[in-house]
């Protein structure tokens, strides 16, 4: 990866994942140079401690024109590669790391099984619990400043609509751009790497808690 500072990170929070008792199926990095993008994609197993939600994936987005804005205010990172490239040195950003989280819910119990109940009965017995899950989920992020919304697919059959697929997605950021130090921003991520998880954790508390179907 040609992403110095972005991938001491992405080792910082391999390290951190490592200590702690986590199913993680999935940990790797992408690199797309044509939109000068980079990022770090995990995928946690959750079948074995929740009853309606089957992983949790979380995606960290970095490119490189915060990689080298970030490199001009570090210390000790005077000899970066990208403080090479006036594009992007001369590009003001501030340096923040882009963080998705999914929370990817089982269809099969998350809605009635077919039978007779209305063309909209399984989808309609479905958006109940989902509110009542924005409703906590909101009140628990009420101190952050995170957009929350529901991703939903739907499809038919003989017996109406269906949902085929559940997902509820968060957008946080970790603001590293008034660091003096990369041992700054590793102390830094880490910390908010235990808040992060922390609060995912209470989600998926909410969420598996949240599902109430009745039969069809």
């Amino acid at each position: 990866m040609q992403y110095p500072i972005f991938q001491s990170i992405v080792n910082r929070i391999k390290g951190s994942l490592g200590q702690r008792n986590i199913n993680v199926v999935t940990f790797k990095t992408w690199e797309e140079s044509r939109i000068n993008a980079a990022g770090l994609e995990i995928v946690i197993d959750l079948r074995d401690s929740t009853r309606h939600l089957t992983h949790l994936s979380i995606n960290f987005d970095w490119d490189s024109f915060r990689e080298a804005t970030l490199a001009n205010t570090l210390s000790g990172t005077d000899g970066h590669p990208m403080l090479k490239a006036r594009h992007l040195t001369e590009t003001h950003v501030f340096p923040s790391i882009d963080i998705e989280i999914v929370w990817h819910f089982d269809v099969m119990s998350c809605q009635p099984q077919p039978g007779p109940g209305g063309e909209d009965h399984r989808i309609k017995l479905a958006s109940e619990w989902m509110d009542l899950a924005s409703k906590k989920v909101n009140e628990l992020l009420v101190s952050d400043d995170i957009i929350t919304r529901w991703h939903i697919e739907i499809d038919g059959d003989e017996y109406g609509k269906y949902l085929t697929a559940i997902n509820l997605l968060s957008y946080f950021q970790f603001t590293v751009g008034e660091l003096k130090s990369l041992n700054e921003v590793h102390d830094y991520v880490g910390r908010k790497l235990t808040h992060l998880l922390y609060k995912a954790n209470k989600i998926i508390k909410i969420a598996d808690e949240s599902v109430m179907v009745n039969a069809a």
